[in-house]
């Protein structure tokens, strides 16, 4: 990422590129951190979820119920 911010003066039009400081250096960076941590947590969550569903239909089948009754208590 480039360490710069752009700044438009919409009555002028005039553009500004300004250095980040390195508190907003740090502050994207924990941010970007923190992002990568959520989208994780996110996708194992998801994943746990599919996990259950699968075994939860294997189960049923196992009870003895056929794939379209399976279908119809879970959709």
């Amino acid at each position: 990422m480039a360490d710069t911010r752009i700044e438009v003066n919409c009555a002028t039009g005039e553009v500004t590129e300004i250095p980040l400081t390195p508190a907003e250096i740090a502050e994207r960076d924990q941010m970007a951190a923190q992002a990568a941590v959520d989208a994780a947590t996110k996708l194992q969550a998801e994943q746990a979820k599919a996990d259950a569903k699968l075994s939860a239909q294997a189960k049923l089948q196992a009870l003895g119920l056929s794939g379209d009754e399976i279908a119809a208590i879970t959709q």
